[in-house]
């Protein structure tokens, strides 16, 4: 499957935010988005002055947005959109659980890792395991009672112990826990709307996928 291999802050830039991509270095590096707020390109400063999107823009440009947040690919992220709809509960609201719910995602904010990018690198080359077994699969879906930790071979790692030393990481959420010195967590309980801190408005995304 096709990946982006161009700068990331790019993608900052054309959704007007950091998207904390590269996850240590947007923390202690100034960002091209606080230096150029308008999207890349020729026509750039063009689009910054327009004053108002079309409602398609808009949900278009959420859903681009979450979707580059997480690093996922248009394909898996409308398979999510999917089940998502067909689970109980509010759709946009699901939606963000199985994705807050991803393997790559709850090492990342355990802190093993600086970012989701490198969170999936992890995963890949099977330096984590879950409830004891190796799994090299960044999609992987956790539940409640999930037992998540880096294999014992990998624990002194370099980017791991620098990612857990940093200064900068991510504050643990309530619904996870975290044995730092044996590199171990655990999924408390599954996460609300209201333990995913993130300033997107996934109604407008159930909306784009909706017409």
């Amino acid at each position: 499957m096709a990946r982006y291999t161009g700068p990331v802050c790019k993608l900052c830039r054309r959704e007007g935010q950091k998207l904390f991509l590269k996850g240590v270095k947007c923390y202690t590096e100034k960002c091209p988005v606080d230096r150029r707020s308008y999207p890349p390109g020729q026509h750039g400063p063009a689009q910054a002055r327009r004053r108002k999107q079309s409602d398609y823009a808009t949900q278009l440009r959420e859903k681009q947005k979450v979707k580059r947040m997480y690093g996922l690919h248009e394909k898996q992220f409308r398979t999510l959109f999917e089940n998502a709809a067909k689970a109980k509960g509010v759709t946009g609201e699901n939606l963000l659980v199985m994705l807050e719910s991803r393997l790559d995602n709850v090492v990342f904010r355990m802190g093993f890792a600086p970012s989701r990018n490198a969170a999936r690198q992890l995963v890949r080359h099977r330096h984590v395991e879950v409830n004891g077994r190796a799994v090299d699969v960044p999609s992987y879906q956790l539940k409640a009672g999930d037992e998540v930790a880096v294999r014992p071979g990998s624990r002194d790692n370099l980017s791991v112990v620098a990612s857990l030393e940093s200064r900068t990481r991510p504050t643990l959420l309530e619904w996870l826990t975290l044995d730092e010195k044996n590199r171990v967590g655990r999924i408390v309980r599954s996460p609300s709307r209201q333990d995913i801190p993130l300033a997107v408005q996934e109604q407008l995304i159930v909306e784009l996928y909706s017409k």
